[in-house]
């Protein structure tokens, strides 16, 4: 079936910059419950110097990974360009005529140290999602997730989403090429607002029509509701290894932090 989930990477990237001999043989189970504590530890912390810490190792596991990849990095971008927005904006929330007070000076520092640490945050997050989860494809991370217990419907959901989020892509992409032949070239007056508008609509027209064609092929072949865990993971010794470097990790941020 050409629209059965497809077995690529969740994150996209190519053979040539997957972790290699570090994470591939690491139970996907593990490398999903480490990425959610990571995250939710360091969206705790406070302290700048944990947080550069928690930069810094998820830094050191990219390059042993092989993940700090020019491609890789790149997903970094959006993420800093609204960090760089925060970064200038938040120390002028009292505005800029009121800086001439001693307090208003006060609490642009603040504000630049609140962007700093949501800066820290969201790279050393998003790098960690990088690094733990490159090279699962969507099937194992559905199997990692139905093992772990998580909601059947929520499982097809991400699953689903990570499927077809490139199709939609390339529908978008017939949609505006069809604009294009028939001459339209976007400008700032209502015509090219309606005619946006007309292709999110009909972008949304054929998403439910394939989504439609897409679940009566599946009952064709019997689907029921859930996808059956037919093969099961095993705890080895390589995943004792990664817990044990992992849980190290986590508690020097906890230290550092506490200290």
């Amino acid at each position: 079936m050409s629209n059965a989930l497809h077995p690529s990477s969740v994150l996209d990237i190519p053979a040539s910059g997957r972790p290699g001999s570090l994470l591939d043989g690491v139970d996907p189970r593990a490398r999903v419950v480490a990425i959610v504590l990571f995250s939710f530890v360091v969206a705790a912390v406070g302290n700048l110097l944990t947080l550069s810490v928690a930069l810094g190792l998820a830094v050191v596991g990219a390059v042993a990974t092989g993940t700090g990849r020019r491609g890789n990095l790149k997903r970094l971008l959006p993420v800093n360009a609204l960090v760089l927005i925060l970064i200038v904006f938040l120390p002028l929330r009292g505005g800029i005529a009121s800086l001439t007070t001693w307090g208003s000076f006060a609490s642009a520092e603040d504000g630049l140290r609140l962007a700093l640490a949501i800066a820290l945050k969201a790279n050393a997050i998003v790098l960690g999602v990088v690094v733990l989860l490159a090279g699962l494809d969507s099937v194992a991370l559905g199997h990692a997730l139905g093992h772990l217990g998580m909601p059947q419907k929520l499982t097809h959901l991400l699953l689903f989403t990570i499927r077809y989020l490139d199709v939609l892509h390339r529908e978008y992409l017939r949609l505006r090429a069809a604009m294009k032949v028939r001459g339209f070239r976007p400008r700032v007056n209502w015509h090219t607002y309606r005619t946006i508008g007309y292709l999110v609509g009909m972008l949304l027209v054929r998403s439910l029509e394939r989504s439609e064609r897409i679940v009566a092929a599946m009952k064709c072949r019997g689907f029921r509701g859930r996808f059956y865990l037919l093969d099961h993971f095993a705890f080895s010794a390589r995943d004792v290894g990664f817990s044990v470097v992992f849980l190290s990790a986590i508690s020097l941020l906890a230290v550092l932090e506490w200290l």
